[in-house]
């Protein structure tokens, strides 16, 4: 069965950093292109950063300078560190694993708000 379990999410103050962990199992992990997107309220689910198999990163012009994506095989675990976070960042967060077929999380909330 495969699973993906997003953690790390919370309220913070604009400027504020958060890191995000997403954990995998099922799945051969080091195969696996991992994806963080966003959903904020209303508005589309969209792509905010991910990362190769071989990692090479990808960004959302929204996030760039500001995010930072990483992978450890070893722990079948995806990072996103944000920081100086904006109240525009507000959303659900969510995993993807892509490879032959694609699984998401259950997603974790990040509110930016004085």
């Amino acid at each position: 069965q495969v699973q993906l379990v997003e953690s790390g999410g919370g309220l913070v103050q604009p400027g504020g950093s958060l890191r995000l962990s997403c954990a995998a199992s099922g799945i051969f992990f080091r195969l696996y292109t991992m994806s963080w997107y966003r959903q904020a309220l209303g508005k589309q689910r969209e792509l905010v950063a991910d990362i190769s198999s071989g990692g090479s990163t990808n960004y959302a012009d929204s996030v760039k300078g500001r995010f930072t994506i990483s992978r450890d095989n070893s722990k079948r675990t995806v990072y996103l560190q944000m920081n100086s976070l904006k109240p525009e960042d507000t959303a659900v967060y969510y995993c993807k694993a892509v490879h032959l077929s694609d699984y998401w999380g259950q997603g974790t909330q990040v509110t930016v708000s004085s």
